[in-house]
């Protein structure tokens, strides 16, 4: 069993409550209680009393409780101790999958050619709840997402990097132009990603303002494959609402073409996270440092907490 499980039983003790659990660790509060309603399956006791105004422990959630708190204290010890076996430096990164797919395979190549003794290097997927509940669960040293404003960052050192543009493409067959109104793209086939996903958020925050919603398109596509609802896009297929970056090459060879809708926003925000007391880490400096070179950007701190 994964020691995030207990993690979530001691935080929810700590903080008393689902809601405030699924804050500290990054997750939804039905994950959080998901993951409570697991343990207690797997021990065969109900571990929390949710009765009261806070939660508390049961009898034998306390036991549950004491023993997890040794083996997380454990896991740390594992993972301190075994930062100094050997001299081989490691760098583990996520990223949200647009990031990944338009930026980083030219940052990874310029830190591997700057840093030759890196010899382990790990890069995942992941959308930015998800990126950032693995960051703070010490499975990256680095993440770095796509997000809405109303997304909190406050538990992370994080730096700000140029905002993202999304608009909505075609192929030019379809006929739709550089600027219009909602209501003369719900008559297309609209390929979207799945929840989580901020361009979606951003997409449904804009439809709402304008009294409209995604069923409101005459088909919905949902799919994790970008590459693949691109093709489509170019193919006349249907529509989608993305970032300008991942689709430079077919805007400037006139496969696809870009609209931007009159009311909407079309700007998301984009940071580097990690956690604090790292900023100081080699690996992690230098990554940074060929993360602002590729942006452009010389960010003097941190935004958020001081690492």
């Amino acid at each position: 069993m994964e020691t995030r499980y207990l993690k979530t039983l001691v935080v929810a003790v700590e903080t008393g409550s689902f809601s405030r659990t699924a804050e500290t660790l990054h997750l939804t509060q039905s994950a959080v209680s998901q993951r409570i309603k697991f343990l207690e399956e797997r021990y065969g006791h109900q571990l929390l009393d949710r009765s009261g105004h806070e939660l508390r422990p049961t009898e034998a959630g306390r036991l549950v409780l004491e023993k997890a708190r040794d083996l997380l204290k454990k896991e740390d010890e594992i993972l301190e101790g075994l930062k100094r076996f050997g001299d081989e430096k490691r760098l583990a990164v996520c990223c949200t999958p647009t990031f990944g797919m338009a930026w980083l395979p030219g940052i990874l190549n310029d830190f591997m050619l700057r840093h030759t003794d890196v010899r382990d290097i790990k890069f995942i997927f992941h959308q930015p709840r998800a990126a950032m509940e693995a960051l703070a669960a010490g499975e990256f040293d680095l993440a770095i997402v796509e997000h809405c404003d109303e997304t909190s960052l406050d538990d992370f050192a994080s730096y700000s990097l140029p905002e993202d543009d999304l608009v909505f493409i075609s192929a030019p067959g379809l006929g739709l132009e550089e600027r219009c109104v909602v209501d003369a793209l719900l008559g297309f086939r609209l390929y979207a990603r799945r929840d989580g996903c901020s361009s979606k958020e951003l997409l449904k925050q804009n439809l709402a303002q304008s009294g409209r919603g995604l069923d409101d398109f005459t088909t919905v596509v949902v799919s994790d494959d970008l590459r693949w609802s691109i093709d489509n896009v170019c193919a006349g297929n249907g529509i989608a609402f993305m970032s300008l970056s991942l689709v430079s090459r077919e805007l400037e060879s006139g496969q696809l073409r870009a609209t931007r809708v009159e009311g909407f926003s079309h700007r998301r925000r984009r940071s580097v996270l990690f956690m604090p007391g790292r900023g100081s880490d080699l690996a992690i400096r230098s990554f940074l440092d060929c993360l602002f070179d590729a942006f452009h950007v010389t960010p003097q701190s941190p935004d958020a907490v001081q690492g």
